[in-house]
């Protein structure tokens, strides 16, 4: 199985429906996807452990560390029957050069969001559990106020700001050609439109995914977090117009962070809602 099938990334920003791509992919028979997984968190100990610096560096040559860490991935994955793996983490953009020596004809997926409604869906998490304090913040300071909390995960080694600026790394990087933009805006509106451009992309046989049916939940996970339905997806993927909650200028202050929209020089595919070299008709 391991000898065959073949591995893709989904990465990213936060709340810009890596969830739901997963959910939709998942219907494929052939394809296995879902939240963030371990690998990400492993490769990186992994790799930690045998550089320059610790004392078992010089025990592993690069052929084992190469072995050792496709072997992460061969044995999380090993009860999975799955052909095409999509293994989704935020840390996957900052990796690409490792990801494909490992696996040469891997694709990525990023998701994103004008970063403005990726703070305003961050808050409403955070204030759906009203009398807990959720794991996104580490003191009193950062979750004291809108503008902490939005600081705090703005921040280059936080949630938003780390993913951010992976993405934007990524982007210029020179694997960029193996790299799609899927705008959320356009997913949750033309879902068919935008699978349709991604089988396209990942080089597989089209599928009639079912956008009526779309089912994940880790509400386990959540609940650690103190965040119930952070990885709930609705069974309809539909557009779902809201006022925003952030302050006016806290809103104003993220807005228009989408660099997506207009890369130069940048030979990443974009299927995305605004005038770019790639996106929908």
């Amino acid at each position: 199985m391991t000898d065959v099938r073949s591995f893709h990334f989904i990465s990213g920003l936060p709340r810009s429906g890596s969830t739901l791509m997963g959910a939709i992919l998942r219907q494929n028979p052939r394809f296995s996807a879902g939240m963030s997984s371990p690998i990400a968190s492993l490769f990186e100990g992994i790799v930690a452990q045998v550089s320059a610096g610790n004392e078992l560096s010089r025990m592993v040559d690069d052929a084992q560390r190469e072995r050792v860490l496709r072997g992460v991935f061969d044995s999380y994955y090993a009860d999975n029957p799955a052909e095409v793996i999509f293994d989704t983490n935020r840390a996957w953009t900052a990796k690409m050069a490792e990801v494909l020596r490992l696996f040469p004809q891997a694709k990525f997926i990023c998701c994103v969001r004008d970063v403005a409604w990726v703070m305003d869906s961050m808050e409403r998490q955070y204030r759906s559990k009203t009398f807990e304090n959720t794991g996104l913040f580490n003191t009193p300071g950062e979750r004291a106020t809108v503008y902490t909390r939005t600081e705090a995960l703005a921040a280059s080694n936080r949630l938003v700001g780390f993913s951010y600026q992976a993405l934007r790394e990524a982007c210029w990087g020179e694997f960029a050609d193996r790299l799609v933009i899927v705008d959320y805006d356009i997913l949750v509106s033309r879902p068919r439109d935008v699978m349709g451009l991604l089988y396209e992309f990942l080089g597989e046989p089209p599928f009639e995914h079912d956008f009526d049916k779309v089912e994940y939940d880790a509400a386990a996970f959540d609940a650690q977090l103190g965040l119930d339905g952070l990885h709930r997806v609705r069974a309809q993927v539909a557009p779902k117009p809201r006022q925003t909650i952030l302050p006016p200028d806290l809103f104003a202050k993220y807005a228009g962070l989408t660099f997506w929209r207009d890369l130069k020089n940048c030979r990443a595919f974009r299927i995305v809602s605004e005038p770019a070299e790639q996106r929908l008709p």
